[in-house]
C-alpha cells in the first residue's frame, strides 16, 4: 500500500474508534435489557471516544494529512459520540423519569451540538482559518467537553448513592442518584453554551512556563482536595466546572480591556 495513503488513513482510524464508542454506548443504552449498570458503563465508554477524539486531530497535524474529508468525518463522528449518545445516556439514567420534558431536553442538546459542529465547520472552511494553526480559542463549548460534563454527571451521580446527599433523596426527585430536574436545567445550560459567543481555550499553544506552571498545580490541588474530603467520581465534573469558569472570567476580562481601549480612543467627552 502507498505510505502516503496509509499515513491520510491513520488520523481517520482514530475518528472511526471514536465513533464506534460512541454507537456502541447508544445500542448499550437502548438495549430492551438495559439496565442502570448498562447505562453507567455506556457513560463510562465515552471516555474512550475522547481519547480517540483527542488524537484524531494532533495526528492529522503531525503528519500533515488535515483534509476537508477529516474535517467532516470528525464533526459527523462528534455528533454521535458526543451528542447523541450523551443525551440518550442521560435520558436513560434520569431524564426518562420526566417524560416528554425530557426527551426535549436530550433533543435539544443534540440540536445544539449540531449547530456548534456547522459553525466549526464553516469556520474551518473560511481561508483565513485554512492557513492558520490551530486557534487558541474555541468559540463556544466544545461538544466532546459538553459531553465529558454529562458522564461527569453520571459519575458523580452514582456516588451520591451512598446518601452523602440526604437532602436529594428526601426531596422525592432522587432518581438514579440525582434529581431529574437539576440534570435537566445543566443539559440547557450546557446546549446554551455550545451556541454562545464565549471562548474557551484549546490549550493547543500551551507552553511550560509559569501560567502553565501555575494552572497544573491548581487542578492538582482541587483534584486533592475533591478526592480527600468528597469522593474521586467528584474530581472530573470539579475539573470542567473550573474550566468553564475559567472561559466565563477571560471573557470579562477581555469585555472590561476592551472597553477601557475603546474609552481611551474617545477621549474626554467633556471640555473643561
Amino acid at each position: 500500500m502507498d505510505l502516503k495513503k496509509t499515513v491520510f488513513i491513520l488520523p481517520n482510524l482514530f475518528t472511526a474508534a471514536s465513533l464506534f464508542c460512541g454507537v456502541w454506548a447508544i445500542l448499550r443504552c437502548v438495549a430492551a435489557d438495559a439496565t442502570t449498570e448498562d447505562v453507567y458503563r455506556s457513560a463510562l465508554l465515552l471516555f474512550y471516544a475522547f481519547i480517540f477524539d483527542l488524537f484524531d486531530g494532533r495526528v492529522a497535524r503531525m503528519t500533515r494529512t488535515q483534509s476537508a474529508f477529516g474535517v467532516e468525518f470528525d464533526s459527523l463522528a462528534d455528533l454521535i459520540s458526543f451528542g447523541v449518545a450523551p443525551a440518550i445516556i442521560a435520558y436513560r439514567w434520569a431524564l426518562e423519569s420526566a417524560g416528554f420534558v425530557g426527551g426535549i431536553v436530550a433533543v435539544l442538546y443534540v440540536l445544539a451540538g449540531a449547530i456548534r459542529l456547522a459553525r466549526f465547520n464553516v469556520l474551518s472552511h473560511a481561508p483565513k482559518a485554512k492557513s492558520e494553526k490551530p486557534g487558541k480559542y474555541m468559540l463556544g463549548l466544545p461538544i466532546p467537553m459538553a459531553a465529558a460534563f454529562i458522564v461527569a454527571f453520571v459519575v458523580a451521580a452514582r456516588a451520591m448513592e451512598d446518601s452523602q446527599w440526604p437532602w436529594l433523596t428526601s426531596s422525592g426527585l432522587y432518581i438514579n442518584g440525582i434529581g431529574y430536574p437539576m440534570l435537566m436545567v445543566f443539559m440547557i445550560f450546557l446546549a446554551l453554551l455550545m451556541i454562545s459567543t464565549v471562548k474557551f481555550r484549546s490549550f493547543k499553544d500551551l507552553a511550560i512556563n509559569a501560567f502553565s506552571i501555575s494552572l497544573v498545580l491548581g487542578l492538582i490541588a482541587v483534584s486533592a482536595i475533591l478526592w480527600v474530603f468528597y469522593s474521586p467520581a467528584y474530581i472530573l465534573i470539579g475539573l470542567l466546572m473550573i474550566y468553564v469558569g475559567f472561559g466565563f472570567i477571560e471573557g470579562v476580562v477581555r469585555f472590561v480591556a476592551r472597553w477601557g481601549a475603546s474609552a481611551q480612543r474617545r477621549g474626554p467627552t467633556h471640555k473643561p
